[in-house]
């Protein structure tokens, strides 16, 4: 399973890129509104950071626009800046229309907002190169999201999409273990969540034990 960080403050990227090598990065509105610059900036700059690389961005266009001539047009846009970019669309009608007019045009996308398998199955069939279904949002607003990854990717298996699924949305550590579980191609999510990740208070006391047996015990 991939590894993504979904973020858009430049400095936390540049660590997780150099420390944690992730696999690629998806950003959004909200995350741009939190780095404190204008969309134009940060994307810039993200660019900058994985350049020469293969690793792919995902870049949502503008959330208003439910057109699918108008969401075409900013898509191809956006990926001119950079060979890395991949364009996040809204899950509408007008979104999965331009889905499959930016596919016919060699673009990636990201089908974002995922909520059904019948979103993802319409994402699917218009050449979504990723498919995003978002479970914190669900398990949120009380709508068990535990079966929505294994519902999408079986039909996806099922009917031989390409698509690769991204569990967006992920909240805790122990959604990082179900997803990839669940058949997730790849996972996104901040980078809190991955430094929690990487700790357990069961660890912890192990570690605590050793230290100590360490230290009582002589070298040589």
């Amino acid at each position: 399973m991939k590894l993504f960080l979904d973020s858009a403050i430049t400095e936390e990227i540049a660590h997780a890129l150099e420390v944690w090598d992730m696999d690629g990065l998806t950003t959004n509105p909200r995350h741009v509104m939190v780095s404190g610059k204008a969309f134009r900036t940060v994307i810039a700059e993200i660019a900058e950071l994985v350049k020469g690389t293969d690793k792919p961005v995902s870049v949502e266009v503008n959330p208003h626009l439910t057109d699918c001539k108008a969401i075409v047009e900013q898509g191809r846009e956006l990926a001119a800046i950079s060979e890395n970019f991949v364009i996040k669309v809204g899950a509408c009608e007008g979104g999965f229309h331009a889905i499959r007019e930016l596919t016919k045009e060699g673009i990636r996308t990201n089908a974002t907002l995922i909520m059904t398998v019948a979103q993802a199955w319409h994402a699917a069939r218009a050449g979504a190169t990723f498919i995003s279904p978002f479970l914190g949002w669900k398990d949120q607003y009380g709508d068990n999201p535990d079966t929505l990854i294994i519902e999408v990717r079986s039909m996806l298996d099922n009917f031989g999409y390409p698509s690769e699924i991204i569990a967006a949305a992920v909240r805790n550590h122990r959604q990082i273990g179900d997803v990839a579980v669940a058949g997730a191609h790849c996972i996104t999510a901040g980078a809190a969540v991955y430094q929690d990740s990487f700790k357990n208070p069961y660890t912890t006391f192990g570690e605590g034990v050793f230290q100590g047996a360490w230290d009582k015990t002589p070298e040589s």
